[in-house]
């Protein structure tokens, strides 16, 4: 599903449960006989990292897969990454030092791409890394629209390294004091996740690696791949949240980024997506609104992929929006305001070519649960 897509990889987020080991080999074991890549990326928020001892099991992760053919390589050398890392000594006297015997001394050659959470003006004294993953590009960090900051940043202090962006749809996750103390969103308004690729597009001449976050974490909301398996207790906020509609939106950034071209649209489309409730609402959620409830509005937020000139009727209740669109990619919005079903319809030369009526794709301004997770829904392919 995910090469199909055009995703070239998966990055393996290995932290120290011990289940996460099996789930690596299963990985690797299903790669086997196709084209599709993985590499690992260590969550040190997660695994230990203070004393040369710790360095162990993330060196000799690296030399079991090193020769896998689904290893990914980049400049022919293995690609590592990491969650974090800017805290860590491995008995070292510095972080850098320690980072370098990890990834350097005795071990197979290896592309050392982290995410450390660090002013960007510092990687350019480090020895250790040959890039960096700016994680925190991939969302605004306040109630702004996303911009190419970050990206211009890394840019300006990895010169002749590997600079990762990043690129996610949505944030938000809603776990109690009593769990894992999480309870916040970043803003994913303003057509976020469209937005951010095309801020990639523009700058696809110095960004070498872009990491979509994240095919699977439910307990975040960012998923774009199916809700299958475990989850981390985030059901409350994820089931009946399909974010496929995303994956077949990013298709169409995926090739821009890849060719320098959009692709020919050769049918009509539309993505829609947005929260089920109002930001302002109260209900009695024991957890709380999520801090950053007040980044966000309530609209539906919409691309539309035309084949030719046509006409749009967009409807949620007393809500209408009706708009001539040209050939090519258009952004639209709706905003919410009673109860309503959400309704797209496409018209050309009087006749009509799309009806959508997503099921699912109810707007209730009445929750009993703070869920600001995103619905998204789109037209058949």
């Amino acid at each position: 599903l995910a090469s199909s897509k055009g995703i070239d990889a998966f990055a393996l987020d290995v932290g120290k449960d011990p289940w996460q080991i099996e789930r690596i080999a299963d990985a690797y074991k299903a790669a086997t006989n196709t084209t599709f890549k993985l590499f690992m990326t260590f969550d040190m928020g997660s695994l230990p990292c203070a004393t040369a001892e710790d360095a162990y099991f993330i060196r000799s992760l690296i030399k079991t897969y090193q020769h896998h053919p689904n290893q990914l390589l980049y400049n022919n050398k293995i690609l590592v990454s990491s969650f974090g890392g800017q805290l860590c000594l491995f008995g070292s006297r510095t972080m850098d030092e320690g980072w370098n015997k990890t990834m350097k001394v005795d071990m197979p050659k290896v592309h050392f791409v982290p995410a450390y959470f660090i002013e960007p003006p510092i990687y350019k004294g480090l020895e250790a890394i040959d890039g960096a993953f700016a994680w925190d590009s991939s969302w605004p960090m306040d109630a702004n629209d996303i911009n190419s900051e970050y990206d211009d940043e890394y840019h300006a202090y990895l010169p002749g390294r590997t600079y990762m962006a990043g690129v996610s749809p949505w944030f938000f996750t809603h776990y109690s004091h009593e769990t894992y103390n999480k309870n916040f969103m970043y803003r994913g308004d303003a057509w976020h996740f469209a937005a951010r690729w095309e801020i990639l597009f523009k700058n696809r001449d110095f960004i070498n690696i872009v990491q979509v976050i994240s095919w699977n974490d439910y307990g975040e909301s960012h998923y774009i791949g199916p809700i299958d398996g475990a989850q981390p207790n985030s059901e409350s906020w994820v089931n009946g949240f399909d974010h496929q509609g995303w994956l077949d939106l990013m298709q169409y950034y995926i090739i821009g980024f890849k060719t320098g071209h959009y692709p020919a649209i050769t049918k009509d489309r539309v993505f829609l997506w947005g929260r089920l409730y109002p930001a302002e609402a109260t209900t009695p959620d024991p957890v709380g609104k999520p801090i950053n409830w007040d980044f966000t509005r309530d609209i539906v937020w919409g691309v539309v992929l035309m084949t030719d000139a046509g006409h749009l009727d967009l409807q949620c209740g007393p809500s209408i929006l009706a708009v001539d669109l040209p050939l090519g990619m258009s952004k639209v919005q709706l905003p919410l305001k009673e109860n309503c079903s959400v309704k797209a319809v496409i018209t050309r030369d009087g006749a009509e070519v799309l009806s959508f009526l997503p099921p699912g794709y109810n707007f209730n301004i009445n929750p009993t649960t703070y869920n600001f997770n995103s619905f998204v829904a789109a037209s058949p392919a």
